[in-house]
This record gives C-alpha cells, sequence and structure tokens, in this order.
C-alpha cells in the first residue's frame, strides 16, 4: 500500500490525485511549488517506473509546470528530482522569478519555509485545482 513519506506529509498540502501521482502543495509561499509523488511503493528514480508510468510521469510533469508557469507568470520553471533528504521518488516543480529572494541560486537550502497564512494557502489551492482539474481528482 502507497504511503507518502512523513516529511513530504509535514511539508506539504494535499491537492488530489492525478492518474499516477499524489499532488502536493509545498507549504512555502515564497515560491508556487507543486510536488508530484508517483503512488509506487519502494522507489527512488524514475527510472525504476515501468515505461508506460514513466511516460505519465513525464506527461503529468509536464502539465505541472506549464500550467503552473502559466498560473503565477514564472520567469523560469525548475523542476528536478533530488531525493537527497527525502529518498521517495517526487518531482519538484518550483516557480521562480529574477526577483525571488535566491534567484539565481537553487531554493533547496536557501533560508527558512515560510508557511502560507490561511486565505493565501486557500486562494492558490483553489487556483491550482482550478488549472489542474483536467488531470486531478480528490482520491475517492
Amino acid at each position: 500500500m502507497f504511503t507518502l513519506d512523513p516529511r513530504l506529509e509535514q511539508d506539504t498540502i494535499y491537492l488530489g490525485e492525478f492518474p499516477l501521482s499524489r499532488v502536493l502543495l509545498m507549504n512555502d509561499a515564497r515560491y508556487p511549488w507543486v510536488i508530484l509523488v508517483p503512488r509506487q511503493i519502494g522507489l527512488t528514480e524514475c527510472f525504476q517506473l515501468n515505461k508506460a508510468d514513466q511516460e505519465q510521469l513525464t506527461k503529468e510533469s509536464n502539465f505541472v509546470a506549464q500550467a503552473l508557469k502559466e498560473l503565477v507568470q514564472a520567469d523560469k520553471m525548475n523542476v528536478a528530482a533530488l531525493g537527497n533528504v527525502v529518498s521517495q521518488l517526487h518531482i519538484h516543480h518550483v516557480a521562480r522569478y529574477q526577483t525571488d529572494e535566491t534567484w539565481p541560486a537553487p531554493v533547496w537550502g536557501q533560508g527558512q519555509a515560510t508557511p502560507y497564512i490561511e486565505q493565501e494557502q486557500a486562494a492558490i489551492c483553489e487556483q491550482l485545482k482550478v488549472v489542474f482539474a483536467e488531470l486531478l481528482s480528490n482520491g475517492d
């Protein structure tokens, strides 16, 4: 049975499910940041997925990157699967701006996360659910 790594559970806000992946919002208001976690057990690398799931993950990742970039008018999308701290396979989609506090450096290990305040969280979650609606379900 699929379970989410406790650190991802703690640091994110649940948005729903794509056909392959759980969709999460990183609880850091400094950056619009969506994480996809394929609902597979014990995987740490994309190449461990079967070919059909690799293709599905690529479709989902490209969909998120494009939709998020358009929604928030990002200057650049950073898409990465690091896994150095959380080994469970997950893909980060971070909207970046030339004016953000860590540009042009990577966001990892830079500063302290700023959790969304309640109204901001509700607004960004609703906006993301609308732009992701084509693939998103609520996990029912």
